[in-house]
């Protein structure tokens, strides 16, 4: 690979920013820009943004990912996840380059009691589920050379997510309250964002790699309540805030939106066609918590 260019678009978000992390050879070149450089909604603007510009592969990390919000602003929702997606699709299209797409757990309704593998029928459950799913239709439709990363429960020491929150509230309240019966797969922004890398230095590698749809978590599975307990476990042995965790149903916490109950998604593809086997959740949980609270 020689002189070759990967624009990454959403570089400000979780995984965005552990792609700038990542340490891509030194042919690559990595274009990060902000959103006031280049408006992902606009045809014009992207057009004008790519024009004489190298680019030989895109990542796409940029979401609206205000799951409750989106039920009141469709229009944004769709607008980032679906509308954006399409005109990265069909710039990847016109100069047959590869486009990976990250999409989320919550284009399925979260009944099957068994992960959810690629092929299994989907069916969001609100808006947020739906607009992420019609960017995935749209990127099929437009992009022959292309991956859809299916991913879920993100963490990271960058935005705003579940463990920064717990950490937060750890530090303000005695105890927490945390849903126990919705299940999934914790999974740290940068272990996206290394198996993100695998894949795209295999696109500009051959025009043979594998295409379409996969899924990557981090190994093993637990609850939101799970989840926080391991949290709370990890900022301890840092010397961090740490309080009990109570456990409630999802009725005792009523939210905008209505989230699958069950989240787990299976990797065996993208472990047979790409050799990427995720670590334990809990490694990643460890690792995030010690970054954040290091001093």
């Amino acid at each position: 690979m020689v002189g070759q260019a990967i624009l990454i678009a959403g570089a400000s978000g979780q995984v965005g920013q552990e792609l700038l992390r990542q340490p891509w050879p030194a042919s690559i070149t990595i274009l990060a820009p902000s959103r006031a450089e280049l408006d992902l909604g606009s045809p014009a603007c992207l057009a004008d943004w790519a024009a004489g510009r190298q680019i030989d592969c895109i990542i796409n990390a940029a979401a609206y990912t205000a799951v409750d919000l989106a039920e009141d602003h469709p229009d944004e929702a769709f607008l980032v996840n679906a509308k954006a997606p399409a005109l990265l699709a069909e710039l990847a299209a016109a100069r047959n380059i590869p486009l990976l797409h990250i999409s989320t757990d919550y284009v399925f309704d979260g009944k099957l009691d068994r992960p959810y593998r690629e092929d299994d029928p989907v069916g969001p459950l609100g808006v947020y589920g739906s607009s992420k799913l019609a960017g995935e239709l749209a990127v099929r439709a437009a992009a022959p050379r292309h991956i859809i990363l299916r991913t879920a429960w993100v963490v990271s020491t960058y935005r705003n997510n579940f463990l920064k929150t717990m950490l937060r509230l750890a530090a303000e309240r005695p105890e927490l309250s945390v849903v126990a019966d919705q299940f999934g797969c914790p999974t740290g922004a940068h272990d996206i964002a290394d198996a993100l890398r695998t894949m795209a230095l295999a696109h500009l590698t051959t025009t043979d790699a594998p295409s379409g749809t996969y899924h990557f978590v981090n190994a093993g599975s637990t609850s939101w309540y799970g989840l926080a307990e391991a949290i709370m476990q990890a900022s301890k042995q840092c010397g961090g805030p740490h309080v009990p965790v109570r456990p409630i149903g999802s009725a005792d916490y009523p939210q905008r939106a209505s989230r699958p109950a069950n989240s787990r998604l299976a990797t065996d593809r993208i472990a047979r066609d790409f050799a990427i086997r995720p670590r334990p959740w809990q490694t990643a949980i460890t690792e995030i918590v010690s970054e954040y609270l290091a001093p």
